[in-house]
């Protein structure tokens, strides 16, 4: 699968559990075709005492969505769209914003 999406990318969950929130993409998994999201999925995880974490506990962190649940958002109407890619004359390739036909 095409992943078209980019770290650093604000994008809306368009299915599942956490659909219609917005956030920016803090890494992506391309071998899995997952990518976490800022603010969207969080998971609880039970961690021990250690060196890092002195007090250990009940810890919340971003787990990861898979990318056909994940849109673009547009950068100039602000909801989602699809993503395109175009050549330009020099040569290099760049992605578009099939919405409002502007790059991103």
């Amino acid at each position: 699968m095409a992943l078209g999406l980019k770290k650093d990318d604000i994008v809306v969950v368009i299915s599942g559990d956490h659909k219609g929130k917005s956030g920016k993409i803090l890494k992506v998994i391309p071998g899995k075709d997952r990518a976490v999201v800022e603010g969207v999925n969080f998971v609880r995880r039970h961690t021990k005492p250690s060196v890092k974490n002195q007090q250990g506990g009940i810890m919340e962190k971003e787990a990861a969505l898979h990318i056909s649940n994940l849109m673009l958002k547009c950068p100039k109407t602000g909801k989602p769209t699809r993503l395109g890619v175009k050549v330009l004359e020099d040569g290099s390739r760049v992605r578009y914003s099939k919405k409002a036909k502007e790059t991103i």
